[in-house]
């Protein structure tokens, strides 16, 4: 199976040895994304919903990079710092899923990269 890198400037850069997606068949794995501003690569500085939008944006440009979009994801996992964010979380992820539901682990973690508060990662079927 060929495996190919899918990246977007739309999207921020990889923050160490990983590709922003991979494609391989059908199948499209997106790393995991947290609230880095695309042209700075700064983290936003937000609470966990401010940071749960940016970061749905990332994801949006990484499978629209890739011809899909939120119709496409057929399972997701939501990394969070403080589990008592999940509704703030859950509520504009639920923006982006409107009639299709993908599969979803959420699991709270110690930390996150940069000091993110969420991270979310998507596998899609292209």
């Amino acid at each position: 199976m060929k495996l190919e890198m899918i990246s977007t400037e739309k999207a921020p850069a990889a923050i160490g040895p990983y590709s922003q997606a991979i494609k391989a068949g059908d199948l499209l794995f997106c790393s995991g994304q947290i609230a880095l501003d695309s042209s700075t690569g700064e983290l936003l500085h937000g609470d966990a919903a401010a940071q749960t939008e940016l970061v749905m944006a990332n994801i949006s440009a990484l499978l629209g990079a890739a011809g899909a979009g939120f119709d496409n994801v057929v399972k997701s996992t939501v990394f969070l710092v403080d589990i008592g964010d999940f509704a703030a979380v859950n509520e504009i992820y639920g923006r982006c899923f409107c009639l299709h539901k993908p599969a979803r682990s959420t699991v709270a973690v110690k930390s996150l990269p940069r000091g993110a508060l969420v991270e979310i990662e998507v596998i899609a079927c292209l």
